[in-house]
């Protein structure tokens, strides 16, 4: 496909934010954690921007040269984490302190998210809606997934909608056997993937 990509840094911040409430505004998992249109018009691009603040800090952004997607990467150790991971209480916090809600995702991921091998976490990946369909996603995760090949370390990430975890099925991702259920909301699938012998 031809798609160029480079590692965002922190002067595209603004761009990574914009991509991210763009992709995210209809998404099942936000639109439960802000119900209301408005309320989410103003507090998303706050919640999710701690998503790309912490890539930007801890791992790795991959930005399409055109600036249409995204793909924020975390290397996670194999271990239980030494220190309760704060980022769901400061997205609360950021975002919408008395939305209970805007923790409440961090923290039933947090509970399923695999800690006896180190993996390459795919946290988010953010495609303008004009430009879904086109095969951006698969663009920017599949160099990741043949190093991953290449080093023989598995990746694992959420899925937060069904037409996403199909993407993921045919890169080779599988449900784990956690779903994530929202209290009277949607359904989350994390999914691990193995690497490939090459």
């Amino acid at each position: 496909m031809g798609v160029r990509i480079r590692q965002a840094d922190e002067a595209d911040r603004a761009t990574l934010v914009r991509l991210l409430e763009g992709a995210f505004y209809d998404d099942p998992v936000c639109n439960w954690v802000f119900p209301d249109d408005e309320h989410r018009r103003k507090v998303n691009g706050l919640f999710l921007g701690v998503f790309a603040d912490v890539a930007l800090a801890e791992g790795r952004v991959d930005l399409t040269e055109d600036e249409t997607a995204m793909a924020l990467w975390l290397q996670v150790p194999a271990g239980a984490p030494e220190e309760e991971d704060e980022t769901p209480a400061r997205m609360r916090e950021i975002a919408d302190p008395d939305n209970e809600r805007a923790e409440m995702v961090g923290r039933l991921t947090g509970l399923v998210h695999p800690e006896d091998r180190a993996h390459e976490y795919l946290l988010m990946i953010a495609v303008a809606p004009e430009h879904q369909g086109r095969g951006l996603g698969r663009a920017l995760i599949e160099p990741v997934l043949e190093r991953c090949d290449r080093a023989g370390v598995p990746a694992y990430l959420e899925a937060s909608s069904e037409r996403s975890s199909r993407l993921y099925e045919r890169l080779g991702f599988a449900f784990t056997e956690h779903t994530v259920r929202l209290p009277d909301g949607p359904r989350m699938w994390p999914m691990w993937r193995e690497p490939r012998e090459r």
